[in-house]
């Protein structure tokens, strides 16, 4: 599973670019987008490198991720007790660790907003113009994209 944070703006953005995040429902600054790993989406990651920071987000993560960021359609939190009536899965963590083990998707909780707004990242970000690999923060963090949702929990 890919954890997607759209990190630059709308301003001096291809057109085909901005297609591709429209379609991967990354419309706004740090808006976040959880990816199964295929094909298609690995090309539409590829193509939108520039503009998002990406990486393999782990169960504890996504637990994280859907405790703090989870709402449902009508702006209610999503709690253990939604997730343990409405699916298979007793706790937040059970289903994380399913949607990560692809036994389960975010779409088998029924009213879950797919898109997860996030905090601007405590202490800020190394920098949105260079790469990861040049000491910014775009691109491919890896495994180390915790550190990121973690900053902007």
């Amino acid at each position: 599973m890919y954890a997607l944070v759209r990190v630059r703006g709308n301003v001096n953005v291809r057109d085909n670019i901005e297609d591709t995040l429209k379609m991967l429902r990354l419309h706004r600054v740090n808006h976040c987008v959880i990816l199964s790993d295929n094909p298609h989406n690995a090309g539409m990651i590829q193509k939108v490198k520039d503009h998002v920071a990406y990486g393999i987000i782990d169960a504890d993560a996504l637990t994280q991720m859907l405790e703090n960021r989870g709402m449902l359609q009508g702006g209610a939190k999503l709690t253990n007790e939604y997730v343990a009536e409405n699916t298979d899965f007793d706790s937040i963590a059970s289903f994380a660790q399913a949607v990560c083990d692809d036994n389960a998707s975010l779409s088998d909780v029924p009213n879950l907003k797919p898109v997860f707004r996030l905090h601007p990242p405590r202490k800020g970000h190394a920098g949105i113009k260079r790469t990861v690999q040049q000491g910014g923060i775009l691109g491919n963090h890896g495994e180390n994209i915790d550190v990121l949702l973690n900053k902007m929990r």
